[in-house]
């Protein structure tokens, strides 16, 4: 059974940084490609980033690249979104999942599986 539970969102005043945190379970975490998407207020989830199955290759919306950063840890089995310069417009409930591609970060379709997500509130 898939189990995905994200952690580390908060409130943060604009220009702040938050770590986030996903921890994977129900596949083999190191075969897998993984990404992070948002949902915010009255809008559909988008992507975020994505990282390829062994951490070589990563991908990011356009408009975080350069203040966001994912990473993982094959131990753990945990994704991670570190997340600096942070902006208003970054408010949202934030997910992790797998990726259907393991290698090509360009496809970033998920799986149907999602977790309960983690809020990111960025004040003015």
């Amino acid at each position: 059974q898939v189990q995905l539970v994200e952690s580390g969102g908060g409130l943060v005043q604009e220009g702040g940084s938050l770590r986030l945190s996903c921890a994977a379970s129900g596949r083999t975490f190191r075969n897998y490609a993984l990404g992070w998407f948002r949902r915010a207020p009255g809008e559909e989830r988008e992507f975020v980033a994505a990282l390829n199955y062994n951490g070589a290759y990563k991908n990011y919306k356009e408009s975080v690249k350069g203040r966001f950063t994912i990473s993982r840890d094959n131990a753990k089995n945990t994704v991670y979104l570190q997340m600096n310069s942070l902006k208003p417009e970054d408010t949202a409930v934030y997910y992790c999942n797998y990726l259907r591609d393991a290698n090509n970060t360009r496809d970033v379709r998920p799986y149907d599986t999602w977790g309960q997500g983690t809020q990111v509130t960025v004040s003015s």
